[in-house]
C-alpha cells in the first residue's frame, strides 16, 4: 500500500511540474523522454517500491511499535506468569521497555511475597476446606449445595456418579448397544438443579424451609419424592444455608429467585439450600413385593385353612359314604399341597431378598484380598499369600459375602484335607476380575467341590453352635452375576478355585480413589465439586446481554471436522468441550466425543487432526451426539476460536436433529483482534504464545477447547480495561472487528 501511495505521488508530482511548463518547453521534455520511456518507467517503479518499503518500515519501527509494546505491557499486567517484552522500534521505545520489564519484575517479586503471606494466612482456611471435600468424598448419601438461583456450588463424588447412571438410561436413546456419549454429564458447578429435579417441587420443599425457620423450628428441614426422567424414584431431604449475619442486610434473596417460591417480604434468611438424595426405587420394589408376599401368604392360607376345616369337619360325620369321603381326602390333599407351594415360593423369594440384601459396591480389590486373608488367618489355622494382586483393579462386589464364601471353602479345605497354605490371587482378565483361591495338589473328587459350592456356608466355622447362612457359594457367585468353577494345574502342581466377578466402572473408581490425576498430569489430592463463590450469584432475571462477563458461565467447545467446507458435504467427526464458571476452567467437567460422519476422511485432514476412519468407526452418529453436546452446553454462553465455523457445523445439523443452538456466542479470534489490534496474527498458537498459556492437545477438540478456555480467561480482564464489562458490549465490539466479515 505505501508503494503504490508514493507511486500515485510521484506521477502527481510530474502532472503537476508539466502543467508549469510551456508547450515548447513540454515538447522539448518529451522529446528528449520519449525514446527513454522505459527506462524512466523502470526508476519511476524502482523508486516507488523502494521508497514505499522504507515507509513501511519506517511506519513499522517508530509508529507501531509503541502500540504493539502497549499491547505487551497490557498482557503483562494482566498474566500472573512471568513474561520477557520484545526490545523493538527505536531507542526510545527499547529504552521504555527496559525500563517496563524492570518494574515488571520488581512486580514479581512482590507478587511472590504478598502470596507467601496470603498462603501462611489462609492456611488454616485451606485445612477446613480440605476437612470438608475429605467428609464429603467418603459420604456414602448423594449431597447437592445450590444457591437460591438453583444453580449447583458443591455436591460430591456419590452425587455425581448416582446422577450419571440416573441420566444414562435417557440420554442413551439411539445409541447401540455399548455405546456411549464422552463427558455427557447432568450434574455440574453452575449447571441449574432444575434441569434434574422439577422446579414445582423444589419450589414449594424451600417454601416450607423457609415457614419453619420464620416460625424459629430448631430443624427447618422437609423432604419430598419425585421421579426422574429415567423413572427412578428419589426422596430427596431439602435443608437450609442459613445466610451470614454479614451478609443477610445484603438482600441475598431476590425476588423470584426459585420461580417465586420465597415471598419477598421474607427476611434474607437463606442464602440456598442442601439437598441430600437416595434412590428408593429398589426399596420401593422391594417393600412391594414384600407386601404382596405378605399378602398371598395371609390371605391364600386363610382360604386353604377355611377349605380344610370345612373338609375335616365333614369327615367326621360317621354317616359320610366312601366315595365322598375320597372327594374330600383329595380336597384337603390339594388344599395343603397349594400351601405348601405357597410357602416354597415364599422361601425362595425370601433366600433372593437375603441374596440381594448386601448391595454390591466399588471397592479396592486390593482391599478385598487383604481383608479376606486377614479374617481367613483369624478363623482357620491356615497361612494365606497374597503376592500375585493387580493393585490398581477395582471391583464391584459384595465384599461381605464374597468374604464368607472364601471363608467357607478354606474352611472346608482345612477341616477335610488339613490344608494349611493358601494363596489369593488377582487379575484381569477379559473385562473381569480374576479372584483364585489356590493350594497344593490334594486328591479330591468333583462331587466333593460341588458339594461345598451347593451346601449352606458356616456363618463361623469355629463356633460348631453357630447357625449356618441360606446362601450357598453358588449364591453369592450368581448374586454377583459371575463365574466359579474348581480347576487343577498339573504343571504348577496347584489346585484352585476361581471366581469371575465384575470390575467396577472407571469412572467410579475414578470418582472414589484417594487421588485424581488433573487434565496436565499433576497428581491432586481431590477433585473440585465445589465453588462457594457460586453463594453470590444470582439476577438470571436479567436480559443476558446486560450480565458482566465475570459472571457468565460459559461452555467453551470445538471441533474437528472432515475439512473446511461445512456446505459441500463436510462432517463434524469430534466435539470437545470444557466448562468455565466464576473464572475458572472446570477441567473435570468436559465433554469429549468421536462421531462417526458416514463418510471418508480425507488423508489431508487426518494429517492434521490424526483421527483415522477406524477411531470413528461404529461410534455415535451426529444425530446422537448433538443432543448430550446441547445438555451439556444449556444455560450458557457459547465459547470458540472461529466460532462462525464451528457454529456452520451445528447450523447444517439443525434441520436434522431438532437441535437448536441459540445462545449468545463469544469469539476468541474476535476478541483478540479487539484488546490487540496491533498484533499480527490472531492464531489460537500465537494468542497463547503472547499469553504464555502451554498448548497440549492441539488439533484435538478437547485439547483446543482447553487452549481457548485459557485464552478467554485471560481476554476477559483486558477488555474490561477497555470499558467493556458485559456481554453485550463484548459481543457488539467484536462485530467491529475487520475478521467479523468471514463467513462459511
Amino acid at each position: 500500500m505505501p508503494a503504490v501511495l508514493l507511486a500515485a505521488v510521484l506521477a502527481l508530482a510530474a502532472g503537476l511540474l508539466a502543467a508549469t511548463m510551456g508547450s515548447a518547453e513540454r515538447s522539448a521534455v518529451w522529446a528528449l523522454l520519449e525514446s527513454r520511456l522505459a527506462l524512466v518507467f523502470m526508476l519511476w517503479l524502482v523508486l516507488s517500491i523502494g521508497l514505499g518499503v522504507a515507509a513501511q518500515r519506517g511506519w513499522n519501527h517508530f509508529c507501531a511499535a509503541p502500540g504493539r509494546l502497549a499491547e505487551e505491557v497490557q498482557v503483562l499486567l494482566t498474566s500472573n506468569t512471568p513474561s520477557v517484552l520484545q526490545s523493538q522500534g527505536s531507542a526510545g521505545s527499547r529504552a521504555l521497555a527496559a525500563s517496563i520489564q524492570s518494574l515488571a519484575l520488581q512486580r514479581d517479586r512482590l507478587r511472590v511475597d504478598m502470596a507467601a503471606q496470603v498462603a501462611e494466612a489462609s492456611r488454616q482456611v485451606a485445612q477446613e476446606r480440605n476437612r470438608l471435600a475429605a467428609l464429603m468424598a467418603e459420604l456414602t448419601q448423594s449431597v447437592v449445595v445450590c444457591n437460591l438461583d438453583g444453580r449447583v456450588l458443591l455436591f460430591n463424588a456419590r452425587a455425581r456418579l448416582q446422577f450419571r447412571a440416573l441420566s444414562q438410561g435417557v440420554r442413551s436413546a439411539g445409541l447401540a448397544d455399548g455405546q456411549t456419549i464422552g463427558g455427557a454429564e447432568s450434574l455440574g458447578l453452575g449447571r441449574s438443579i432444575y434441569s434434574l429435579l422439577d422446579r414445582r417441587l423444589v419450589a414449594h420443599a424451600l417454601e416450607a424451609v423457609t415457614q419453619r425457620l420464620q416460625r424459629g423450628a430448631a430443624q427447618p428441614s422437609t423432604q419430598f419424592v419425585t421421579a426422574t426422567p429415567g423413572g427412578q424414584l428419589l426422596r430427596i431431604q431439602m435443608a437450609p444455608v442459613r445466610a451470614s449475619p454479614a451478609a443477610a442486610p445484603g438482600g441475598l434473596l431476590s425476588d423470584g429467585a426459585v420461580a417465586g417460591a420465597v415471598p419477598s417480604s421474607t427476611p434474607a434468611a437463606l442464602s440456598g439450600f442442601v439437598l441430600m438424595l437416595d434412590n428408593i426405587t429398589r426399596d420401593l420394589i422391594e417393600n412391594t413385593e414384600r407386601d404382596r408376599l405378605m399378602h398371598s401368604l395371609t390371605e391364600g392360607n386363610r382360604s386353604n385353612l377355611g377349605n380344610l376345616q370345612a373338609a375335616v369337619e365333614l369327615l367326621d360325620d360317621p354317616a359320610l359314604d366312601a366315595p365322598l369321603r375320597e372327594r374330600f381326602m383329595a380336597v384337603m390333599r390339594e388344599e395343603i399341597n397349594a400351601m405348601s407351594r405357597r410357602l416354597n415360593d415364599a422361601a425362595a423369594q425370601g433366600l433372593h431378598s437375603i441374596k440381594t440384601r448386601w448391595p454390591l459396591e466399588d471397592m479396592l480389590g486390593a482391599d478385598l484380598v487383604a481383608a479376606a486373608a486377614r479374617r481367613i488367618e483369624a478363623k482357620l489355622p491356615a497361612k494365606v499369600s497374597t503376592s500375585d494382586v493387580d493393585a490398581g483393579l477395582w471391583m464391584k462386589v459384595d465384599s461381605y459375602s464374597l468374604m464368607q464364601a472364601l471363608q467357607h471353602l478354606a474352611g472346608r479345605l482345612t477341616d477335610g484335607y488339613n490344608v494349611q497354605r493358601l494363596e489369593l490371587r488377582l487379575a484381569t482378565v477379559d473385562n473381569k476380575a480374576q479372584l483364585d483361591l489356590v493350594w497344593a495338589v490334594q486328591p479330591m473328587s468333583t462331587e466333593t467341590v460341588t458339594a461345598w459350592e451347593t451346601e449352606p456356608m458356616k456363618a463361623d466355622p469355629l463356633k460348631a453352635d453357630e447357625a449356618d447362612t441360606p446362601l450357598t457359594v453358588r449364591d453369592v457367585v450368581d448374586r454377583h452375576g459371575g463365574a466359579l468353577w474348581f480347576e487343577r494345574s498339573r504343571a504348577r502342581q496347584e489346585v484352585m478355585f476361581r471366581f469371575l466377578l465384575p470390575l467396577a466402572p472407571s469412572a467410579a473408581a475414578e470418582a472414589l480413589g484417594s487421588a485424581e490425576h488433573s487434565a496436565d498430569g499433576s497428581l491432586e489430592s481431590r477433585p473440585e465439586y465445589y465453588d462457594f463463590d457460586l453463594f453470590t450469584g444470582g439476577g438470571d432475571s436479567h436480559a443476558l446481554d446486560e450480565r458482566r462477563l465475570v459472571d457468565l458461565v460459559y461452555t467453551v467447545f470445538d471441533t474437528e471436522t472432515t475439512g473446511l467446507q461445512p456446505g459441500e458435504g463436510d462432517e463434524i467427526i469430534q466435539i470437545g468441550a470444557t466448562r468455565l464458571v466464576n473464572g475458572k476452567v472446570l477441567r473435570g467437567e468436559c465433554f469429549e466425543q468421536l462421531v462417526d460422519p458416514q463418510r471418508s476422511i480425507p488423508a489431508a485432514g487426518i494429517a492434521i487432526h490424526g483421527i483415522t476412519p477406524d477411531r470413528v468407526a461404529g461410534k455415535p452418529g451426529i444425530a446422537q451426539v448433538l443432543p448430550a453436546f446441547y445438555a451439556f452446553a444449556q444455560d450458557s454462553v457459547l465459547v470458540a476460536h472461529n466460532a462462525a465455523f464451528d457454529m456452520r457445523f451445528l447450523q447444517l445439523k439443525e434441520a436434522s436433529t431438532g437441535v437448536v443452538f441459540d445462545q449468545p456466542v463469544l469469539d476468541t479470534l474476535l476478541l483478540s483482534a479487539v484488546v490487540h489490534p496491533n498484533q499480527a496474527s490472531h492464531r489460537l498458537e500465537a494468542i497463547a504464545q503472547r499469553f504464555n498459556i502451554t498448548v497440549l492437545g492441539r488439533h484435538t477438540a478437547l485439547g483446543d477447547a482447553l487452549v481457548t478456555a485459557e485464552v478467554f480467561q485471560k481476554l476477559v480482564p483486558l477488555l474490561a480495561e477497555k470499558g467493556i464489562h458485559t456481554l453485550g458490549q463484548a459481543r457488539a465490539a467484536a462485530q467491529q472487528t475487520y475478521l467479523a466479515r468471514v463467513t462459511y
